[in-house]
């Protein structure tokens, strides 16, 4: 029951949020899904550290598909290399079952979190670009499901 009024609590987060608020939202279940990933790999998990890589991974896709070039310029440019760089640590660290590679990406994933945090959101009014948002990054969350995870966008 508890899990129900979670989920719906955070689907009514996601529904009602602006861009930047999604961006953030999208890295604290980025850094969420690494964090547990470090746990199920301590533990020997080996098929839930492979959900848990498997929706960083998705989560970072989202985030690079969703870059808009034409409003960001050289930032979504380096914001995509970064999150190419991070999946590819994040295929890493599944096969060789790599803490550091985990841990590094975590960082990563903090830094970015923090940055966002000082990024307020467009104000009203104001013209927006692609798929009707402001800002760099625009998701659209899309439910994912890969290696038998029916993760989704749980955050």
């Amino acid at each position: 029951m508890w899990q129900n009024a979670r989920e719906a609590y955070v689907e009514s987060r996601i529904l009602s949020a602006g861009p930047v608020e999604l961006v953030r939202l999208l890295y604290q279940g980025a850094a969420g899904a690494v964090r547990d990933a470090r746990r199920h790999l301590a533990s020997g998990e080996i098929r839930e550290r492979s959900c848990s890589i498997s929706k960083a991974w998705e989560i970072l896709t989202e985030l690079a598909e969703s870059l808009d070039y034409a409003r960001g310029g050289e930032i979504s440019g380096r914001l995509a290399q970064l999150y190419d760089y991070m999946r590819r640590r994040l295929t890493e660290a599944h096969l060789r079952q790599d803490d550091r590679a985990l841990a590094e990406v975590q960082e990563l994933l903090g830094t970015l979190a923090e940055a966002w945090d000082g990024v307020s959101a467009p104000e009203p009014g104001r013209a927006a670009g692609g798929r009707g948002h402001g800002a760099w990054a625009q998701p659209a969350c899309q439910e994912a499901v890969e290696a038998g995870c029916s993760h989704g966008w749980s955050l």
